[in-house]
């Protein structure tokens, strides 16, 4: 049935026996998917192949065609059949390039120059990226641009430690507060450990941590291997520039170091030169906006790469790393952004907002110009624009917070039910229902575009002097009496 479905899918597009695979393309770019997709490779070679072969070179008959898509025709008939975690794509991007474009507006914040190299970029740059648990993606900007993860590294490398040695092992060193002290403070808890390992003392301990019986190369090719299977094999490099300037000015880190290591915060035998060290080749290892959207995917998706399908970190590493970057990941502006988004995210001084919407989609924003708490000024803002417009927030309500939109599969076939419960409730005179949706039937006119019934309801409403609201009035007797009348 599935071969079927696609086979016929493309024909109708083009009314013919024929397929042309430029047009087939075109519908599969449309899912999100792209045809680079690693998983869709052997499908790919094949088409490529058989392309070769036929006359004209860009069409295919039925039969060559299900022979194409025969080694990926469970993922290709998800695609087609809008089975993905975002069924409608192309509507969801518009939107995104929307609130891209509102933030490219913004020419606030500062670039960072306490390290030299990250003085150089332009303020200008301005790149979003996302990638589905299904390996949709999208991008807006300069999504191709290397940049340094700096802090944004800091819940990799914790989850790269709570997935080899455990939740117990890693915070016996760590704690998981926040610190409500500047980022790079030298203080600890009451215990003498590092508050979480989203401030730098923590992160310092938490490198500490990474293979710990190996020498400095060994560990950074492990911990660059972690992040290129997060990352779906993308975009992973290393900025020897940066690194540089990172131990060159790193006075402070240094002084964290030193006190670490007089509370006895590192594990017995460490040598802690060579964690700074490692700590500051971590954060100067370069991501794109393209390849760290993956990365975020990857936490979204349980620690399974959506786009190889590999695991990469445990549950368990992937739930403690997404709760500490949920209360502790945006520097001093965690406990506003947990309030206002309510998404697991961390910044860094490069520019770049690592976010991630559990089930749903990683996405990295990346822009230099910082604020004074600094986290990226048009970041922030995209952020908190996103949530707005959808019911992303991890306390919006799926069934009930109906004046937001839902992309999610599940939340349409939710909407679904409840607008069948809502045409029910009218056809019964339900009035009690009617009022828990939430909505009235001005509200449901403007959110779907009936301009002439928007129209008519504000005549009724204007007429009989009702409020705007309609059934969500104060005046119980006077609503009921107005929906009797509508109904």
């Amino acid at each position: 049935m599935g071969n079927g479905l696609i086979v016929a899918y493309c024909a109708v597009l083009l009314h013919v026996n024929c397929i042309s695979i430029a047009v087939a393309l075109q519908a599969l770019k449309a899912t999100g998917l792209r045809t680079g997709d690693p998983r869709l490779k052997e499908c790919m070679e094949t088409l490529k192949e058989t392309l070769k072969k036929t006359p004209d070179g860009v069409t295919l008959d039925r039969q060559q065609f299900k022979k194409c898509v025969q080694s990926n025709i469970v993922l290709l008939t998800q695609a087609f059949r809008k089975k993905f975690v975002i069924p409608d794509f192309q509507s969801f991007t518009s939107h995104i390039d929307e609130l891209y474009e509102s933030a490219k507006k913004l020419h606030e914040g500062q670039v960072a120059d306490y390290i030299p190299q990250l003085a150089k970029f332009s303020p200008d740059l301005w790149a979003v990226s996302l990638c589905t648990v299904d390996g949709q993606r999208h991008t807006a900007g300069d999504t191709k641009v290397p940049f340094c993860l700096q802090s944004c590294v800091k819940p990799l490398k914790y989850a790269v430690a709570v997935h080899d040695y455990g939740t117990e092992y890693v915070h016996s060193f760590i704690g998981k507060e926040p610190s409500g002290l500047r980022f790079n403070k030298l203080f600890l808890n009451e215990d003498d450990k590092p508050h979480n390992p989203m401030v730098n003392a923590g992160a310092i301990v938490c490198t500490s941590l990474i293979k710990q019986s190996a020498s400095n190369a060994e560990k950074f090719d492990y911990a660059m291997t972690f992040l290129k299977n997060m990352a779906g094999n993308e975009y992973v490099g290393f900025s020897n520039a940066t690194f540089q300037s990172e131990r060159e000015s790193g006075d402070r880190n240094f002084a964290i170091g030193y006190y670490l290591k007089e509370k006895k915060c590192f594990p017995e035998g460490t040598d802690m030169t060579s964690v700074l060290d490692l700590y500051f080749q971590l954060c100067s290892i370069e991501v794109t906006c393209e390849s760290g959207s993956v990365m975020a995917a990857t936490l979204a998706n349980g620690g399974i790469c959506p786009i190889t399908g590999e695991r990469v970190l445990s549950p368990e590493a992937v739930r403690n790393t997404l709760s500490l970057m949920h209360s502790c990941g945006m520097y001093d502006f965690s406990g506003q952004f947990a309030f206002h988004v309510g998404l697991p995210a961390k910044s860094g001084v490069a520019g770049g907002i690592l976010l991630v919407v559990p089930n749903v989609m990683g996405i990295m924003c990346w822009s230099p110009p910082l604020d004074k708490l600094g986290n990226s000024v048009r970041g922030i803002q995209f952020c908190t624009d996103l949530v707005e417009l959808f019911n992303f927030h991890n306390y919006d309500n799926l069934r009930h917070f109906s004046k937001k939109h839902d992309p999610r599969r599940e939340g349409g076939d939710q909407r679904v039910k409840s607008v069948i419960n809502l045409l029910f409730a009218a056809y019964t005179g339900d009035i009690s229902a009617l009022r828990r949706w939430g909505n009235t039937p001005v509200d449901e006119a403007v959110h779907f575009g009936h301009h002439d019934v928007v129209t008519i309801l504000q005549q009724y409403l204007e007429k009989y002097s009702l409020p705007s609201g309609g059934a969500a009035g104060d005046d119980k007797d006077s609503a009921e009496k107005s929906l009797d009348s509508l109904l």
